[in-house]
């Protein structure tokens, strides 16, 4: 945990927010600002800054990320999802803990 980090306080509850479903290793909840009808963010419990270093650290947990994320889709969405990893603030990452974007529930349109 990062005491200064906003995911880490929602992960510990400090801070409320739309929870949509949880795993041992991850949670997911609704993203303030929603690109999509369904925009979910998607972290790992634990901090790290971004998914490489997530991947580097522990490959189960970003399994699991993807996982919920997948479980997230088929539950709010049609099961067809864009899913989203910004790593680093030229690629638009924001908070520095990492996560993944559940895009869904519209006819995405292409970058």
């Amino acid at each position: 945990m990062n005491a200064d980090c906003l995911f880490c306080k929602i992960v510990a509850g400090e801070i409320r927010t739309e929870m949509v479903a949880e795993s041992d290793t991850a949670v997911a909840f609704r993203d303030i600002n929603p690109k999509a009808p369904v925009h979910v963010l998607v972290v790992p419990r634990s901090h790290h800054a971004d998914v490489s270093a997530l991947a580097g650290a522990d490959p189960q947990a970003l399994a699991d990320v993807i996982g919920l994320a997948d479980q997230v889709a088929s539950d709010l969405a049609d099961g067809q999802y864009r899913l989203i990893c910004n790593v680093g603030p030229k690629a638009g990452q924001t908070i520095f803990h990492a996560h993944a974007h559940v895009l869904a529930g519209t006819q995405l349109s292409g970058f």
